[in-house]
This record gives C-alpha cells, structure tokens and sequence, in this order.
C-alpha cells in the first residue's frame, strides 16, 4: 500500500529548491545557519515524512521557512541538530481559515459547523501550532509586518481550554496582541500557525 505522507521524487525536488529560495532570500530569518546542513537533515532517512508536512504547510498557504535552531539538539552528535521551521507567510495560512479550535470546540457546535479545527489540521498535517512564546519570537524574526488583516489561534493552556476558552494572536499597531475567544468561534480571517521540528 502507497504511502500517503509521501511526495513523490519531483514533488521533492520542487518543495526543496523552494524552501532554498525562500531561506536564502530571507537569511536575516536564520543567521549562523547554513541551508546545506538543514537539507541534510531532509535528506536523512525520516526526512520524507518532514518534507510531506513542509509541503502541506505550503499547499495551504504557510510559506514555512527555518526561524529557529534547537541549541540542545545542537549538542547531540553529528546529524542529530534541529532546525525548526514556523509559518512565515503575511498572512494568517488562507488554507486554514474558518477553523474552530479543536476538536471538542467542533463537536459542541450543533449547527453551522466549520470543516476542520486548528488542532485537528496541525495533527494531520504533521505539525505544531505556535504558542504565545514562538508566535512573539516570529513577531521578533518578521518584524511586526504579518498577520495585519487576519488573525492566528495559537496553543491554549490547559486551564483556559478547560473553561471553554482558546487564545489567538494578531500584530497590531507594531504591537503583538493576544486575545481570546470561545474555542467553538470560528472566522474567514482566523487559521493558525504552525512550527516542524527538522
């Protein structure tokens, strides 16, 4: 049986030499890395599943590109480094809009149901979504020239998803905002952002 989470070798070609425009265009993103040692890693045994949730992240609308390098992995032998790729599209991914935030917060609407939820999709696509902390660190990388029009749910502590509630972020008025909202509501100007670890 073919599997799913798997391009096919042209559809990997493609998604690399994008990734690698994209990180040399942006190398203020990503200082001290070096693209030749993060295609490595996707060209490790493993890297196949890596690089069919990268492309999803692009199919719907991510532009991911390499923002962060986990400084513990970078003690682990040769290899064994990791770099972490965010959504670093203007806006908020327009593949991922008009989504509640989980799967609970779906299941409790009655009518007017969205197709998906955030936590849902990242699941499937094989990501994270940003939490407070990353979301303010790409605010940092970006500059606070994204998610102007649109808006991003990012990971929810426990106690507030618990009470019925979800955070998401904008960047307004060269400000990173945090808000929340019922984890049911849903917009078509609010998706989510994601992050892979490579």
């Amino acid at each position: 049986m073919e599997n799913k989470k798997e391009l096919s070798p042209v559809q990997r070609e493609e998604l690399i030499s994008l990734l690698k425009v994209r990180f040399e265009k942006n190398m203020n993103r990503h200082k001290g890395i070096e693209w030749a040692d993060v295609q490595a890693k996707l060209n490790h045994p493993g890297g196949e599943v890596k690089l069919w949730s990268l492309n999803e992240m692009e199919r719907t609308g991510g532009e991911p590109d390499v923002v962060e390098y986990d400084e513990k992995a970078g003690r682990l032998p040769a290899g064994r480094q990791e770099y972490i790729f965010y959504d670093c599209s203007a806006e908020s991914p327009k593949g991922r809009r008009s989504i509640c935030y989980d799967r609970e917060a779906l299941e409790s609407r009655k009518e007017h149901k969205p197709a998906n939820s955030a936590v849902g999709m990242a699941t499937e696509m094989g990501i994270e979504l940003l939490t407070e902390e990353q979301y303010r660190e790409l605010s940092r990388v970006l500059g606070t020239n994204f998610d102007l029009k649109t808006s991003s749910w990012v990971k929810t502590p426990a106690g507030i998803r618990k009470l019925g509630g979800a955070l998401f972020c904008d960047c307004r008025y060269n400000q990173v905002f945090v808000y929340h909202n019922g984890a049911e509501s849903y917009y078509a100007a609010r998706a989510f952002r994601g992050s892979l670890r490579v």
